[in-house]
């Protein structure tokens, strides 16, 4: 009886034990620190893209070029703002927009401003030099 009596003692102390650990309340924890706000994110250079076309009308009074390129097999025109940082060059010398001109042919660096497209440089292809004929040899030289 005292083995009975002391199983059961036990069993009490158990059941008691789990039901005031069941109702305690867990110690208060540290609050967390908040996140850093978040960090605006970086602002993505607008990717340049290139165009190589002919130069097919330039309304200096909007500040725009049009440019026509050949894109499968058909004509597409394509038309650039202008704006003060853009730099139109043939070679190594400066152009304004009234020095462009029809059927001109040209490269174009830009980038898009939403719908827009946005010339940041203008490049006139400088026409090539004709092939001079060929100097006549003198019967002096010929002989040498």
């Amino acid at each position: 009886m005292k083995r009975l009596v002391a199983i059961f003692s036990i069993i009490a102390i158990i059941a008691f034990a789990s039901s005031v650990i069941a109702q305690e309340k867990p110690a208060p924890t540290a609050p967390k620190p908040q996140p850093a706000p978040a960090q605006p994110a970086k602002e993505e250079k607008p990717k340049v893209e290139k165009l190589s076309g002919v130069v097919d009308k330039v309304d200096e009074a909007a500040k725009t070029v049009d440019i026509k390129k050949k894109v499968r097999k058909e004509e597409k025109i394509f038309t650039f703002a202008i704006t003060p940082e853009t730099k139109i060059t043939r070679g190594k010398e400066s152009l304004s927009l009234g020095d462009l001109k029809q059927k001109m042919n040209v490269s174009v660096e830009y980038k898009k401003d939403g719908d827009k497209l946005v010339a940041l440089s203008i490049k006139v292809a400088v026409p090539k030099a004709k092939a001079s004929p060929p100097k006549e040899k003198k019967p002096e030289e010929v002989q040498k």
